[in-house]
């Protein structure tokens, strides 16, 4: 693609350009199909005035981008690792927001075949994306929860009850379950929780703790919340009322040394039933640390 003259540059609009900075300063022209693609390209090489004017150029950007009939997976993916960057800093700025210590529980999301939905609505993803997390963190607010990182399609909370976290994971699951999303596509998240005592630094929550929670959300598929055994052992003397946990045996999680009991948290209006855990192969122990990995628990209202 040519590089375009002072004087067919000139003659352009202001809406042929994807930016156009507060000195009227033209960037980015998107006003035929190899020069919206050269945009996308280089968006990230441009300097914006704030982030406000960075959306705005996006948001032009993907309208040309459609227009021309372009699906810019590449570009789209890019912008969610930025942004999963800039949730790692927010992330370690929300220690300063006074983060529960002690024994807390974490609950980590993750939405299934996130790449699969990319593909299929394009530039609508985005849209997508930012109503599933509106929906998960309206649940951790309402169940006392704190957020503490989102990064992409993942988020990450923290609850001083653990059976705050599963009423957050429930509501999560029923919230997700029960809306229409864009162009008819089914969202499942899957979730893990894990109750432990991590350290909290000032660059966020650090511990065994926090691996193993994020590791039992991997370990799930989507529509399946995951529980490990001490979160089963710490609400069992106040169970919530309604739900049940079913023990699905002892699994090794990645890069940790030893098996852990995961357990499954049903309830009678979702679903029960899911293949084996995304683990490497069941280890034949059916007791361990003093609970039965291998039972079903059942509380009533």
């Amino acid at each position: 693609m040519g590089q375009l003259s002072t004087k067919v540059r000139g003659r352009l609009p202001n809406r042929a350009f994807a930016y156009v900075d507060s000195r009227g300063q033209r960037r980015l022209p998107i006003h035929d199909e190899p020069h919206v693609r050269n945009a996308l390209s280089r968006f990230d090489q441009t300097k914006f005035e704030d982030g406000e004017a960075r959306e705005r150029a996006r948001r032009k950007l993907l309208t040309a981008a459609k227009k021309h009939g372009i699906v810019p997976i590449g570009f789209i993916t890019g912008q969610l690792a930025t942004e999963r960057l800039q949730g790692e800093s927010a992330g370690r700025a929300g220690v300063a927001r006074n983060l529960p210590t002690g024994q807390v529980t974490f609950l980590f999301t993750d939405i299934e075949d996130s790449t699969g939905l990319l593909r299929r609505l394009g530039d609508g993803y985005a849209n997508l994306l930012g109503e599933v997390r509106r929906v998960l963190r309206r649940a951790v607010r309402r169940a006392g929860g704190r957020e503490v990182d989102v990064r992409a399609d993942e988020l990450f909370a923290v609850f001083k009850r653990p059976a705050a976290a599963l009423h957050a994971a429930l509501a999560m699951q029923r919230a997700v379950r029960s809306r229409t999303w864009p162009g008819g596509v089914s969202v499942r998240v899957r979730m893990g929780i894990h109750t432990g005592r991590p350290t909290l630094t000032e660059g966020g929550y650090v511990g065994l703790a926090v691996h193993l929670a994020a590791r039992i959300c991997a370990a799930g598929h989507g529509d399946q919340i995951l529980v490990s055994s001490a979160t089963v052992r710490a609400v069992e003397a106040s169970p919530p009322s309604g739900v049940g946990f079913r023990g699905l045996g002892d699994h090794r999680l990645r890069g940790l040394p030893d098996p852990e009991p995961l357990f499954q948290l049903e309830a009678p209006d979702l679903p029960w039933k899911f293949p084996p855990p995304r683990t490497a192969p069941k280890v034949s122990r059916p007791v361990a640390d003093g609970l039965d990995s291998s039972r079903r628990t059942k509380h009533h209202a």
